[in-house]
């Protein structure tokens, strides 16, 4: 059994998430600590106590998913008694820079600060009611794709993630997304949903933002990752810091080529995947983008310890 280690991205927080662990593993006390002393203000604060409406905002959302799933990992790495090793790893947008953390690319200090900022600059980068997000439901890439063009010409409207076989999030001006969903019910979409979110994420209106990251890139420490993680804008690997840079350059405003990456790391032999951190969002992607695939979640302490179970038969 080959497996995969995926992370969650902005969407599945929830107050509380990893205080279970916190409350029983001094690793995972001390990946809270270590992130709270980082950032110079309590995070976990906002993570165990809120209220919802904080940790809903961008610039405290990334960086508290990343702690959660970090804990997690170190969590789960206690249980099974070594460092895992898996074939691959992938996050979905924030998700990618946890993995980066995961595999020792960024300590965990530069990789909170680093999506605290990337939170705050990505809010900032819109003003209110400009920018849309939504879910296209039931139409293929190659359609969303030709909708976006055909409403917004100058790409004001875009594809911004592509999670699975019919279903597809468009991302841009606000207008310009509306348009895209009209004539997307027209060309046969089962559903299109606004989304609630505070930013117009993977568009071309975050080009601003990633200029930014990347000066904030250089006053972080880089190393090549302990395994291959796999990019959200090229859904291959990347093994090298300035493939990294480059990618998560991208990646601030275009595409998350998810589908294309579940595709890339089965057939390279990964059967299951473990989604480390809140929520269970991405394994069931996972199994809707190829059949076959088995996803487990790994973000709570009954989850973490079920699995570690499994990885100690598979070892």
């Amino acid at each position: 059994m080959s497996y995969s280690l995926i992370f969650p991205g902005q969407g599945s927080q929830e107050v509380g998430m990893g205080r279970d662990i916190w409350d029983t593993f001094k690793s995972a006390a001390e990946v809270f600590q270590r992130a709270d002393d980082a950032l110079s203000f309590s995070l976990s604060k906002i993570i165990f106590d809120g209220p919802e409406e904080e940790l809903r905002r961008t610039a405290y959302t990334q960086p508290a998913i990343l702690v959660a799933s970090i804990a997690a990992i170190s969590v789960l790495e206690e249980l099974v008694g070594k460092r895992l090793q898996p074939a691959s790893l992938a996050g979905h947008s924030l998700g990618e820079y946890t993995a980066l953390v995961a595999t020792r690319t960024l300590s965990l200090e530069d990789g909170v600060r680093l999506v605290h900022l990337r939170g705050r600059l990505m809010q900032e980068a819109v003003p209110e009611g400009k920018g849309a997000m939504a879910a296209i439901l039931g139409l293929d890439a190659q359609a969303v794709s030709d909708i976006c063009q055909e409403v917004a010409p100058l790409h004001e409207c875009q594809p911004a993630n592509f999670n699975s076989p019919g279903q597809i999030v468009i991302s841009g001006e606000t207008e310009f997304v509306e348009k895209a969903m009209l004539l997307a019910k027209e060309k046969g979409a089962k559903k299109t949903v606004l989304l609630n979110v505070s930013a117009p994420f993977h568009s071309r209106l975050m080009r601003p933002v990633a200029d930014q990251l990347l000066t904030a890139f250089k006053r972080c420490a880089w190393e090549n990752p302990s395994a291959p993680i796999v990019s959200n804008v090229r859904a291959l690997p990347v093994t090298n810091v300035q493939d990294i840079q480059d990618a998560l350059f991208h990646q601030t405003y275009m595409p998350v080529l998810w589908e294309k990456s579940v595709h890339w790391m089965a057939d390279s032999g990964v059967d299951t995947f473990f989604e480390i951190g809140p929520g269970t969002v991405l394994g069931a992607l996972v199994k809707k983008c190829r059949k076959g695939l088995t996803a487990y979640p790994c973000g709570t302490l009954a989850t973490l310890e079920k699995t570690a179970a499994l990885l100690k038969e598979m070892m």
